[in-house]
């Protein structure tokens, strides 16, 4: 009797496979054009925030965003060591009080659209003239800390203040 249920467990799988294969063959004359909507309406959001960057941060001498929370494994380590060594123009945001944050504001947009979903706590980024910014993220760095191992940590720092020294 096993057996049985077995093979009928496997044919139910291949008619959901082929069920499924079969709605998206139907339905990819619509979702292909939806595709390509999404993806040029990111690209065209994308440029948009990059020369809004550009003409509102470059003329007054800012080009980094850092964003970090009050977490213990790392605040006292970002406001005494990486803070008082970037930029006087740098913006910085504070995920911890993101509930007085200006929904519009360029230093939230620019950690809203590049930050993702994904190690976004702490994270610097250095905006770039005619490339994309480039994104720092510290949080892999910080957990590595927590387990006795600062090297990355001083790999992540040493590359963001090379970055910002470049230019």
């Amino acid at each position: 009797m096993p057996e049985n249920q077995s093979v009928q467990a496997k044919r139910e799988r291949s008619r959901s496979t082929w069920f499924g294969l079969a709605l998206l063959l139907v339905l990819s004359p619509l979702l292909f054009p939806l595709i390509a909507v999404v993806a040029v309406a990111w690209i065209a959001g994308a440029v948009a925030l990059h020369l809004l960057t550009l003409l509102l941060w470059l003329p007054v001498g800012r080009r980094v965003l850092f964003v970090y929370s009050n977490s213990p494994v790392w605040k006292t380590h970002i406001e005494t060591e990486i803070l008082p060594r970037l930029p006087s123009t740098a913006a910085v945001l504070n995920w911890s009080e993101r509930s007085h944050w200006s929904s519009w504001s360029l230093p939230v947009l620019l950690f809203r659209f590049y930050g993702g979903y994904r190690q976004y706590n702490p994270l610097a980024i250095v905006v770039r003239p005619w490339r994309g910014p480039k994104l720092f993220r510290f949080w892999r760095a910080f957990r590595d800390v927590k387990h006795g191992k600062d090297g990355s940590l001083r790999s992540v720092e040493a590359a963001l203040f090379r970055e910002l020294s470049a230019s």
